[in-house]
């Protein structure tokens, strides 16, 4: 997990938030993935059935990207699902991600510089959104994909209300 020392200076200790992200955004992230191997595997497959000759080798590498790319598809959503989190309190936005090494952040209100919402057309079909959280860090924006469109609105206005409520300058 990642310690970003101007959180200890603001007394928000790191820990895992408790909220998970929307149920459907296991569906969104396997959407997504699975639309990413066929980017490759359909020409591949279609050429392989067009190109008689061509055919082994081209349907050869289709299998190849397609085989563990559904296995990953099916199986990944799942395990990303049970380690993204998030929670906003009081003091601080918390947000957990990872896939194979886990980051942990924290972001402390008097550091919020502003909160953006996005739904791009995929998210949109699934009724999601995305919150990210611009603070005053190198490490960047706080994001948490995968949340339902209402709460994540409703969320944006929280932290917009107690940003600019929270006294100091977010730098």
């Amino acid at each position: 997990m990642v310690v970003d020392r101007g959180n200890e200076e603001a007394g928000v200790r790191l820990r895992a938030p408790r909220h998970p992200l929307d149920r459907r955004s296991v569906a969104w992230w396997r959407t997504r993935w699975l639309l990413w191997v066929a980017a490759p595997v359909v020409p591949l497959v279609v050429l392989g059935a067009l190109l008689e000759p061509a055919r082994f080798w081209l349907l050869m590498p289709a299998a190849v990207v397609a085989v563990p790319g559904l296995v990953a598809g099916l199986l990944l959503p799942l395990w990303w699902y049970r380690v993204h989190r998030w929670e906003v309190t009081d003091d601080a936005v918390y947000v957990r991600t990872g896939f194979f090494w886990m980051e942990g952040r924290i972001a402390p209100m008097s550091r919020l510089q502003t909160v953006d919402t996005l739904r791009g057309p995929l998210q949109r079909a699934f009724g999601l959104a995305t919150v990210t959280v611009t603070t005053a860090s190198a490490k960047g924006a706080l994001k948490i994909s995968g949340l339902d469109y209402e709460a994540a609105a409703e969320l944006a206005e929280r932290l917009a209300m107690v940003t600019q409520a929270t006294p100091g300058d977010a730098t």
